[in-house]
């Protein structure tokens, strides 16, 4: 009798494999023309960088905003960039899936002996988005570094916990929306409003947001446990939804629902998908 247990791990491990050398080849590709790669990162940097001057702005007219200050919502606008730049920078390239399934591409994905989640997520590797990560970590830094925060084991913990758990909910993300699709395939934009639009508000403040939004990024799309409700517990905040002080902590237990469903709705789309040569 076959064991469904070695059989998912051998199908863990062929397509880490395949996605690793798909990588190294587009890696190998960028890095081909040298001033090309790194022109496009620090241009990709430098349009990241917009993001927060206007940040910046606003705080030139206040000295708050809903109630957090400059270093704590720059701490809002690094780890949301980290974390969304390393998702997009692993599985982004898959945001492009429902031109494949318009122009029919996707059928010479399906037919290769290598799982079609591993050769979509690696197509087009682009290691020029580590410039989104750099500079979301360099005001990060300069966030920590005006904090002035007493760390403990736990609060480090829990920010190792936020950046790996919220890379994961972007990337189930990414992965969920592009599974959608399958069902209609010009979506792209609705999977970018949850991913682009997600980041851009949990640069914010949730104080800044009514509540009903914020509680929408609770309980239905779980962004809020990207950084929001960490944030709460790292910067000594309270909570402006009242919800249980475990939430703070629960970013694992999201990212694993996150993944469970962006499996399921994966699994769904690619057994929906009927190609217009069939």
């Amino acid at each position: 009798m076959a064991d469904p247990a070695g059989s998912a791990t051998v199908t863990v491990l062929r397509s880490l494999r395949a996605y690793g050398l798909i990588v190294r080849m587009w890696t190998r590709a960028a890095l081909a023309y040298p001033a090309s790669f790194w022109m496009t990162t620090f241009g990709n940097m430098a349009a990241s960088v917009m993001d927060f001057v206007v940040i910046a702005v606003i705080f030139l007219h206040t000295g708050a905003l809903g109630g957090w200050t400059l270093p704590q919502v720059a701490f809002l606008y690094g780890t949301s960039g980290i974390t969304l730049g390393l998702a997009d920078l692993l599985v982004g390239s898959m945001d492009q899936l429902g031109v494949r399934v318009r122009d029919g591409s996707i059928d010479t994905v399906l037919v290769r002996p290598v799982p079609a989640l591993a050769q979509l997520a690696a197509d087009r590797f682009a290691l020029r988005r580590l410039g989104r990560v750099v500079q979301s970590g360099a005001v990060l830094g300069w966030s920590l570094a005006h904090l002035g925060l007493a760390w403990t084991p736990e609060k480090l913990l829990v920010m190792v916990s936020l950046v790996l758990c919220g890379t994961v909910i972007f990337g189930a993300v990414f992965v969920g929306g592009s599974a959608f699709q399958f069902f209609v395939a010009d979506a792209a934009e609705v999977q970018n409003s949850f991913t682009y639009g997600g980041a851009t508000m949990l640069q914010y403040p949730p104080t800044v947001f009514a509540k009903d939004i914020v509680r929408g990024t609770v309980y239905g799309v779980p962004l809020a446990f990207v950084n929001w409700l960490p944030a709460l517990y790292v910067l000594g905040r309270s909570d402006p939804l009242g919800l249980p002080g475990w939430f703070r902590f629960a970013a694992p237990l999201a990212a694993l629902a996150c993944v469970a469903a962006a499996g399921l709705l994966w699994r769904a789309g690619i057994r929906s998908y009927r190609s217009t040569g069939s």
